[in-house]
């Protein structure tokens, strides 16, 4: 049985008006199990909060880090915490 598990991630570069919500979205869908959310913050960062299994949320931080992103992405800060549940799914705020 795997962890569950609560990833928030904030996603540094040029990450807006590039798709980055969407794909990040689908990324999610595919991967399976991950409720969240990506949001545009107004310093230029994305946010992005996955719960589910902490291995489908290594995976979704994976490929936050990677090269296969939309725009560019110069880092990424992430924090680990206990899920707190209330989401539907994966969504673009």
């Amino acid at each position: 049985m795997s962890e569950d598990a609560r990833l928030v991630a904030w996603v540094r570069g040029h990450v807006q008006g590039v798709g980055f919500r969407w794909f990040t979205r689908a990324k999610a869908l595919e991967i399976g199990g991950l409720s969240g959310f990506a949001l545009n913050l107004e310093d230029g960062r994305v946010q992005v909060v996955a719960e589910g299994a902490r291995s489908g949320c290594e995976a979704l931080l994976d490929w936050l880090q990677g090269d296969d992103t939309p725009g560019r992405v110069d880092g990424v800060t992430e924090i680990w915490d206990t899920p707190r549940g209330g989401y539907d799914g994966f969504a673009m705020r």
